[in-house]
């Protein structure tokens, strides 16, 4: 878990008491705050007809995202990288392997220069026991 400041304690105070959702962590990714929902609860933070998200958009004027946490590291690393589908994610000796035999979607999850591999790294790396993660084709 990150540490929390005022302020992404003030977002995650904002967040649970408009949505009623629980909320694991909230950080900044560049310039998209992101709110990481806990398992389960992603119904309720969207609302019905994305009513909340159009809530909570109206008070912070924020660009933001709603990533639903799991236990399960490849069902969170596959949570990160949607709407992209791998074709598959394996966890194998502290590696987390994100296979996608398509070049283009390869290249969607690397980003240029490796940028998206690189947050994908770190935000796994701040909830779980992994030591890389790659990608193969």
């Amino acid at each position: 878990m990150m540490k929390l400041t005022t302020e992404s304690i003030g977002y995650i105070n904002l967040f649970e008491s408009l949505t009623g959702a629980k909320l694991k962590d909230c950080f900044f990714d560049s310039d998209v705050l992101v709110f990481l929902v806990e398992e389960g609860n992603v119904k309720r933070a969207i609302g019905k007809d994305n009513s909340n998200i159009k809530k909570i958009s109206h008070i912070l004027k924020k660009r933001f995202k709603i990533l639903a946490f799991s236990d399960d590291v490849c069902k969170f690393a596959a949570n990160l990288i949607y709407p992209i589908k791998a074709d598959e994610i394996s966890l194998e000796d502290k590696t987390l392997k994100i296979r996608a035999g398509d070049s283009f979607l390869r290249g969607r999850i690397l980003g240029r220069n490796r940028e998206n591999l690189k947050k994908i790294n770190k935000i796994i790396k701040n909830y779980f026991d992994v030591a890389a993660v790659v990608v193969v084709a």
